[in-house]
């Protein structure tokens, strides 16, 4: 098989995070776009999400909810109003 080269243009912060982290796997970032881009071929799906994924603190915040639901400490709940829950979830802080 012949090979060929894809020249991509990108901010230097970007590239500069992904090789980081590619490094810290034991990974070039060349093998990550290679594996990336042969996934794409395969699997013939790119994601694309158009909302954010949580941040780890507003899982722990979430997870606290929770468990202060099951521990029966959450006594204003169930919540009528945004606010309701806007003003328990500030109060986890």
């Amino acid at each position: 098989m012949k090979n060929t080269t894809l020249h991509v243009t990108m901010d230097k912060q970007t590239k500069d995070a992904a090789a980081k982290l590619a490094k810290e796997m034991g990974l070039d970032l060349s093998s990550v776009v290679k594996a990336s881009l042969r996934t794409f071929v395969q699997t013939q799906v790119f994601h694309v999400e158009k909302f954010q994924r949580m941040t780890p603190y507003l899982e722990r915040i979430i997870a606290q909810a929770r468990k202060d639901f099951k521990q029966g400490k959450n006594t204003s709940g169930p919540f009528s109003t945004p606010r309701e829950v806007t003003a328990y979830l500030n109060s986890l802080k």
